[in-house]
């Protein structure tokens, strides 16, 4: 039997961010592999008009949890959901719920974040860095606590090339951003914004970082370890390939792309797409989280969850096995598709964003406005390029991560634990995920009936036909206007038609004296 499922039943668990991606699919590991566990805390405000309880069956409702409900069939009495908030500062947890929290857990998992790159300075602080400090707190009131497990980000450090698997010094000291948060007004914070997060690339990075350091300051005697993914991307395996229900990394460039509207991208075409399945984020968390209880390590240790050092996959790579999956063509033919573009071209990919994106957009709304229609398409289009604008630091790099402890771990897993709790990279076959990613956005996310593919392709076909209508109709008018203008372009022109002529004619007229 596994040992690190073993050692999760009876135990009572306190799950942040459980309502999110990476918080989901660790419940439902939990449940399949541990189904005698004795209670999943999870923190939980109420949405949209729903209770707690009604969340808690939106999620057990969910496609992802089939499976538990067949070897846990009282999954729900066993998740206990408790109202929290953490933008606020003392998490707004009732009296009751503190003294439950605090007298009954066992193992924390801290997976609650905001992962927007353009959030507010301010409000990325409270969720990021202040939530971390309070839960630290609840932590060391805990008697029976014997793990807090912080999830972070392996691009917490991105502004290095080489990341080792340590805690690397803030400029400024978390407790002073904290307070500093508290009483300054948004328009002086958005003015030094740039200048405390410096080489940082956004608020993400920058407070996650100042979250590690929190961690690393505030967590005093507590059984700490701390799991640093890179780009969580859909399942590879468990419980089936390819479910996802977020749009954020590859996600969102997944369906901007099938539906038409992303055909340029400046990226790095060999630069690491360093992406990693979150069921493989969930394994190693779940056996790091048992080897901090058990082993107790002298000091809080960092675990890299990482692709590129391994098994690494390219951005170029990436991108034309996901239209190889659109088109259901064999791969090597994606490689001659002019359908997107990697480049790093600046000028190039500033033509393709106005002519491919801007331009098209502007025209369908001018038809949806002669239709008495709403125009929608060019704020959507603003949208999506502001977002591959946030994406193209990463995009356009790579980085180095140690993953020392990662593979000392796994050495420390017996042969069923690596089968059971398997996070080995070297294993991931990259073309088959990708499609299996690919069906899995449209069948998951998207929701789409799978029978729709045939009917997908010609919609992609005819976007394509309309593309290259638009290209060459634009380059012909260009070229008209550049030679009502320019005697060199005329003269460049004659010379094209009667080299042309002279070629044609070079070939016609052996045939002609043939006959």
């Amino acid at each position: 039997m596994s040992s690190i499922a073993a050692f999760y039943g009876g135990k009572s668990i306190l799950i942040t961010g459980a309502t999110g991606f990476l918080g989901k699919v660790l419940m439902e590991k939990l449940f399949r592999t541990s189904p005698d566990l004795k209670v999943i805390y999870i923190l939980v405000r109420p949405k949209a008009g729903q209770t707690l309880q009604q969340r808690v069956v939106q999620i057990l409702n969910s496609k992802l949890f089939e499976k538990v409900k067949e070897v846990c069939p009282n999954v729900q009495e066993k998740i206990r959901a408790v109202y929290a908030d953490l933008n606020q500062n003392d998490l707004a947890i009732s009296n009751g719920d503190m003294q439950e929290l605090l007298s009954c857990t066992n193992i924390v998992f801290h997976c609650a974040a905001t992962v927007r790159f353009d959030d507010h300075l301010r409000h990325a602080v409270q969720l990021n860095v202040t939530a971390t400090q309070k839960l630290l707190l609840m932590a060391s009131q805990m008697p029976k606590l014997e793990a807090f497990i912080h999830i972070s980000t392996a691009f917490s450090n991105c502004n290095l090339k080489h990341i080792d698997e340590v805690i690397y010094p803030c400029p400024v000291e978390p407790k002073k951003i904290i307070d500093s948060m508290e009483w300054l007004d948004d328009a002086i914070i958005d003015e030094i914004t740039p200048k405390l997060i410096g080489d940082q690339p956004n608020t993400y990075t920058y407070t996650k970082a100042l979250g590690e350091m929190v961690v690393h300051q505030e967590g005093g005697n507590l059984n700490i370890a701390i799991v640093r993914p890179s780009i969580v991307g859909a399942t590879w395996q468990e419980p089936f390939p390819g479910w996802v229900d977020n749009v954020n990394g590859p996600s969102g460039l997944i369906i901007a792309t099938g539906k038409g509207f992303l055909r340029a991208l400046r990226a790095t075409p060999m630069a690491v797409a360093d992406v990693i399945p979150v069921d493989t984020v969930v394994n190693l968390t779940l056996a790091v989280g048992w080897y901090t209880a058990v082993h107790r390590p002298k000091s809080t240790l960092i675990y890299h969850c990482t692709s590129g050092n391994l098994n690494p996959c390219y951005w170029g790579k990436m991108g034309f096995q996901v239209l190889a999956t659109f088109e259901k063509i064999p791969f090597e033919r994606a490689f001659r598709r002019p359908y997107a573009d990697l480049t790093t071209n600046t000028i190039i990919t500033q033509y393709w964003n106005a002519v491919n994106h801007w331009a098209p957009a502007i025209i369908y709304d001018f038809y949806l406005r002669l239709t008495g229609r709403k125009p929608r398409m060019t704020k959507l289009m603003n949208r999506l390029l502001r977002t591959v604008s946030m994406l193209e630091y990463f995009v356009n790099r790579s980085w180095e991560w140690s993953t020392s402890n990662t593979e000392m771990l796994m050495s420390k897993l017996s042969p069923e634990d690596q089968r059971v709790f398997n996070f080995d990279v070297r294993q991931l076959n990259w073309l088959e995920y990708i499609e299996n990613y690919v069906l899995g956005v449209k069948k998951y996310l998207l929701k789409e009936d799978m029978a729709g593919v045939p009917e997908a392709k010609q919609h992609l076909k005819r976007l394509r036909n309309i593309h290259y209508l638009f290209n060459t109709a634009l380059f012909l008018i260009a070229w008209r206007l550049l030679m009502a203008r320019s005697q060199m372009a005329r003269n460049v022109w004659f010379f094209i038609v009667s080299f042309c002529y002279k070629f044609l004619s070079y070939f016609r007229a052996p045939s002609t004296l043939k006959v």
